[in-house]
């Protein structure tokens, strides 16, 4: 029986043991589920939770409008503001090739619209730069010759006045034509095969064709794509209309197969190139927009304004939910409304371009100021750029402004100031005298020192202070210092502003180099060379600053370009006239004012009269200085005029760097200032005085 019973508790046995495993199982399952519910909501459960708001939360920064810089604009009398700086919706074109049926077709229309004008003015640019070219070396040869200085001069005039003519010749003109049409066909072929590798890619979505187009050109481009011969469209019958082509009468789109377009906002310049030494430019460095140069780089923080930002949820359809204490609004940039006039920036520039040009020069500036306050009237300079196109310049030295930037040794502009020390100090006057044997002897140099016009003049004899300045003589400003003594002058330097910037807001602006005069034991050597203006460095607003003191009753004013800033809650900061010290008594300024009439009435600066006005100023020709010493050819043309003398309103340089025709500033520098100090007189409505 025994036997027979076994059997049956076995089989229980086993059943038991199978429940207790089944029940293991499902503990461990348990288990299992536990630690994955674990592991998801608490140790993964920011990474599932940020993974769940990707997808229904939108989170952006909303990009802040940069603030204008804006000039000063007198529309028929009424005084208004015009922006050098704003900022401007463009199109970025690009090109969908999957939607394209003929690419060869596409490439050589884009080809037409876009680089063929552009070729054709660019190869046009090497033409002229291989005729002035050969301009320049046949002046060189002629430098080179023995002829007399007279001679020389008339022989680079024959042959300017040879090359105008050619350029007006018809038969010239012809082949000029078909050399321009041989050369951009030579260039076309590697031209649309460019376009070619954009818009011959079948099932391409999207490829990038041309960023930052106007309105004007984006109009042209869709009247060009779009017309045939048996349906003329011209740029008159369309206009866009926020992100669509239409035609005007109908409001009809005007879709390109395959050719689309966005917009987006750029920074604009709408003078081109009118300032842009003055304003700089605006860059983007991974994706953030930031100013370089000039205003734009002094002013970054102020004109960037605040990023805002939004943040809220996808409902329906894509939409978004905003919550609204999610939301935070960008703030506008400031607005710069500089001292400026529009009209008068314009003219200084346009005066000063025909004058570069027309003496083949290397470069030059023009500075205003108002005579009493600082403000800066009118600043500029070439070379020049297009902010608007910043990337395309050779070099990008021609982003500084040399108005504050580039030093050099300003010549005989200098030695008012020299002869303001010496009056100051009670050691001569204008009717003081020396004897002028047309050369000096300095103690520790071994050459003498020459006036500039002693090999054709000589000895001068008996002159006076006035007559110093009139013929503009080394031997006298030599004189004028060594009565006042090397370390009293070179105070005098110093106080003027010289060796220091002015601070104007424009950054990078140099402190000049005045060293020698700052030993504590002067070389008479190194003050009798700096009080004709060579053997020490100054840039063109110290230059000009120094003249405005003189004529600001010997009172120095810090020079300033931003008259107000505009905050965009309203608030305004205004700039004051600063004045930074008195550098010579108001008596010494008057003595010196006069002295500068004479120098137009009857010295090297004739050219600068203006009828109903008296005139003060001074030239500088500079010799360039190099490694081994002074250059034979180049030379920097100077003149500081002061108008009206008898009640200072305007003080302003005009500078020209190296001209190729004129050796002296009385025919370079002089009639340029001229040009641009009648225009400024009659502009500003001053009356006439003499």
């Amino acid at each position: 029986m025994w036997r027979e019973a076994r059997p049956k508790n076995n089989e229980k046995n086993k059943i038991v043991s199978r429940l207790r495993l089944f029940a293991a199982l499902i503990f461990l399952l348990l288990l299992a589920l536990i630690y994955r519910l674990y592991y998801l909501q608490l140790a993964q459960g920011d990474w599932y939770s940020a993974l769940a708001s990707g997808q229904h939360q939108v989170s952006t920064m909303l990009k802040a409008d940069r603030g204008k810089i804006m000039l000063h604009e007198n529309m028929n009398g009424q005084e208004g503001l015009y922006p050098l700086a704003t900022n401007k919706d463009f199109a970025f074109i690009y090109t969908v090739p999957k939607d394209i049926k003929n690419p060869q077709e596409v490439a050589e229309k884009l080809f037409e619209f876009f680089d063929k004008p552009n070729l054709a003015n660019e190869v046009s640019k090497e033409l002229d730069k291989q005729q002035a070219d050969a301009l320049n070396n046949e002046v060189a040869i002629i430098k080179a010759s023995d002829f007399s200085d007279e001679d020389k001069v008339a022989r680079i005039k024959a042959a300017q006045a040879l090359a105008a003519s050619k350029k007006n010749d018809p038969d010239r003109l012809e082949l000029r034509e078909i050399a321009i049409e041989r050369l951009i066909n030579e260039r076309k072929e590697a031209a649309v095969a460019n376009y070619l590798k954009k818009v011959d890619k079948p099932g391409d979505p999207y490829e990038p064709l041309k960023a930052k187009v106007d309105d004007t050109e984006l109009v042209s481009l869709y009247a060009y794509l779009a017309s045939t011969a048996d349906k003329p469209i011209t740029p008159a019958d369309l206009e866009r209309r926020l992100d669509k082509i239409v035609y005007k009468k109908t409001g009809e789109s005007l879709k390109i197969e395959g050719i689309g377009f966005n917009l987006q906002t750029y920074r604009y310049y709408p003078e081109n190139n009118i300032a842009a030494n003055i304003v700089g430019f605006v860059s983007s460095i991974d994706d953030k927009e930031s100013g370089r140069y000039g205003l734009e780089e002094f002013f970054n923080d102020e004109l960037s304004g605040l990023e805002g930002s939004l943040k809220g949820e996808r409902g329906l359809g894509n939409t978004i939910i905003v919550n609204d204490r999610e939301y935070i609004k960008p703030r506008a940039g400031s607005d710069l409304i500089l001292t400026i006039d529009r009209s008068a920036q314009f003219k200084a520039c346009a005066a000063l371009e025909e004058a570069v040009a027309s003496h083949h020069a290397k470069g030059g500036s023009v500075i205003a100021v108002n005579a009493k306050t600082g403000a800066i009237l009118a600043m500029c300079s070439v070379p020049s750029f297009n902010p608007n196109n910043y990337k395309d310049v050779g070099d990008i030295k021609v982003y500084n402004n040399p108005a504050i930037l580039y030093q050099y040794e300003p010549g005989s502009v200098f030695k008012v100031i020299t002869m303001a020390a010496a009056i100051d100090q009670g050691k001569v006057n204008p009717s003081t005298t020396y004897k002028d044997e047309g050369q000096i002897m300095i103690n520790g140099w071994p050459k003498a020192i020459s006036n500039a016009d002693y090999s054709s003049f000589g000895p001068h004899g008996i002159v006076d202070m006035n007559q110093v300045l009139e013929y503009s003589l080394n031997t006298g400003a030599i004189y004028a210092m060594l009565q006042t003594g090397p370390e009293v002058f070179a105070n005098y330097v110093k106080n003027f502003g010289f060796g220091e910037g002015t601070g104007i807001e424009l950054g990078s602006e140099s402190p000049g180099n005045i060293n020698n005069l700052l030993n504590k034991k002067i070389k008479e050597i190194d003050a009798a060379t700096a009080s004709f203006g060579q053997g020490l460095a100054v840039t063109p607003l110290q230059m000009l600053m120094s003249y405005q003191a003189l004529a600001n009753q010997g009172t120095l004013m810090k020079p300033y370009i931003v008259q107000k800033i505009q905050h965009a809650d309203g608030l305004i900061d205004e700039s004051k006239p600063q004045a930074l010290r008195q550098v010579v008594s108001s008596q010494t300024a008057s003595t010196i004012l006069a002295m500068l009439v004479n120098v137009v009435e009857n010295g090297h600066a004739k050219r600068a009269q203006i009828p109903g006005y008296y005139v003060g100023g001074k030239t500088g020709t500079a010799q360039v200085a190099n490694a081994g010493g002074y250059s034979n050819e180049d030379y920097i043309h100077t003149f500081i005029g002061i108008v009206p003398i008898d009640d200072p309103q305007i003080v302003m340089l005009t500078k020209i760097d190296s001209p190729r025709d004129d050796r002296f500033a009385e025919s370079t520098a002089v009639p340029l200032w001229r040009d641009v100090a009648d225009f400024l007189l009659k502009y500003y409505q001053i009356p006439k005085t003499r």
